[in-house]
């Protein structure tokens, strides 16, 4: 399998077979120049490449190991490449990074630290793996809801099981995580024969909201030159979605409630009693319970709305959906400004990781965006985004600076595997050992070292 295979370039033999014996964990591939190193590439497709910028006919300098580091990318873009380099040659590396190697190392070469990278660019290219299969199996149902997380995929689910009910939904969750995207989903999957009716209820001035939401007869007010049907009359037989409905003000708050008692409506002006059949998806950020206490919110509405409550989690709670949801804008927007090579670099992996993303999805999509216009290269920075890196994301010399030890790169690779398989999986622990290749008792150990939240037997 590719994700074994670690490529070897290197014009010196005694280099290549050291390494070799080395590496005797991976399935060792070797070349001593770019034509030789292009062939293994399109053969095997190896996962990761260390890769002597020196190499002949240019030994002496790094222009052919630069032409192949581009040609590499261009047949594998996945692959990971770690560039080799002198001691006097980090404008090389520089240069190499920019043009989308993952990492670079000095030389004198050091076995043991190389190692330590080659593992880490292997741990990295696993997850993008599986990141990449979960995005390929991933069901088109659900409205563009792009997540790898099992917390997420646990409200995939949920809206799945309550979409054909018809019983109110009030989804929960911060600002920016998505609220809407679940109603849509709720309203897709439905079978609904109407259409899907949004508005923002701590948007629209309370002297409009009425009307907005109930219409409105010709003269019921000055400039009401014609009758104006309301977005819950406009909702009929499809799905009404209440976005902040904490921020209704009371008198609304009696009115949407009559209507979902007696399921008819009154334009404003009007005297005319006009049944409306509507599925009632409602969300908020803010803590309706506690407006409650403070006399703001209805006891009785919120029973009439909470018949079912989804809880969106922060991006921050989503294990590494932010690194997924990344590479997705990146994809949309590169694509459309005409960059479809652009990736993210591994200063900007670990600054997402690092963020905490208080706006969440929607501040994630905002940074992306800005990247795709400010790169300059094909290789995504913490800069461009707009974030800062941790400290020693940045370190790729060798020289130790914020590498991890192996035993934390297996525990986060182990610990990103079992979720992934969580996933995809279903929760289903027997498919989940099947997955990993272990046993159940194995998978049951795993979870409770991981402190993640199992599912079925």
């Amino acid at each position: 399998m590719s994700g074994r295979r670690l490529l070897l370039v290197d014009d010196d033999p005694g280099i290549l077979r050291g390494l070799t014996w080395s590496f005797d964990g991976y399935e060792v591939l070797t070349a001593d120049s770019r034509e030789a190193a292009l062939r293994q590439v399109r053969a095997h497709r190896p996962a990761v490449v260390t890769l002597d910028l020196g190499l002949p006919p240019s030994a002496d300098d790094a222009t052919e190991g630069l032409r192949a580091l581009e040609e590499i990318l261009a047949i594998a873009p996945e692959t990971k490449v770690i560039v080799v380099t002198g001691n006097e040659d980090r404008r090389n590396a520089v240069q190499a990074v920019g043009l989308g190697a993952y990492d670079f190392y000095q030389k004198p070469i050091d076995a043991e630290v190389l190692g330590m990278i080659v593992a880490r660019a292997f741990a990295l290219y696993d997850l993008e793996e599986e990141n990449r299969r979960l995005a390929s199996s991933r069901r088109p149902d659900f409205c563009g809801i792009v997540t790898a997380s099992p917390a997420m995929q646990q409200v995939c689910r949920m809206v799945e099981k309550v979409s054909r009910s018809g019983a109110s939904v009030l989804v929960l969750g911060d600002s920016g995580t998505g609220k809407e995207l679940v109603a849509r989903a709720l309203h897709d999957l439905s079978g609904r024969k109407g259409t899907f009716v949004a508005i923002n209820c701590g948007a629209i001035p309370e002297n409009l909201l009425e009307s907005e939401l109930f219409g409105h007869e010709k003269g019921a007010f000055t400039g009401a030159v014609r009758q104006v049907k309301g977005k819950i009359e406009c909702a009929h037989r499809g799905t009404l979605f209440l976005d902040e409905i904490g921020d209704m003000p009371m008198t609304l708050q009696v009115k949407l409630l009559r209507f979902l008692q007696e399921r008819v409506i009154e334009r404003v002006g009007g005297r005319d009693q006009i049944p409306v059949d509507v599925r009632l998806v409602c969300a908020t950020h803010r803590d309706v319970e506690k407006r409650i206490a403070e006399g703001l919110f209805r006891e009785d509405l919120y029973y009439r709305i909470n018949e079912i409550t989804v809880r969106i989690p922060a991006l921050r709670e989503r294990d590494d959906d932010a690194v997924v949801l990344a590479r997705h804008f990146l994809g949309i927007y590169g694509e459309a400004q005409g960059r479809k090579r652009l990736k993210l670099g591994a200063d900007a992996i670990a600054a997402i990781r690092a963020h905490p993303w208080s706006g969440n999805v929607r501040e994630l999509e905002n940074k992306v965006k800005r990247a795709v216009i400010l790169a300059d290269g094909p290789v995504v920075t913490a800069f461009d985004l707009g974030i800062q890196a941790p400290a020693g994301a940045e370190d790729g010399d060798g020289a130790g600076g914020g590498l991890a030890t192996l035993r934390e790169l297996r525990d986060e690779a182990e610990r990103r595997a079992l979720s992934a398989a969580l996933a995809a999986a279903d929760g289903n622990l027997s498919e989940v050992a099947k997955l990993l290749g272990v046993s159940r008792p194995t998978v049951y150990s795993l979870l409770k070292q991981h402190n993640l939240q199992g599912g079925t037997a």
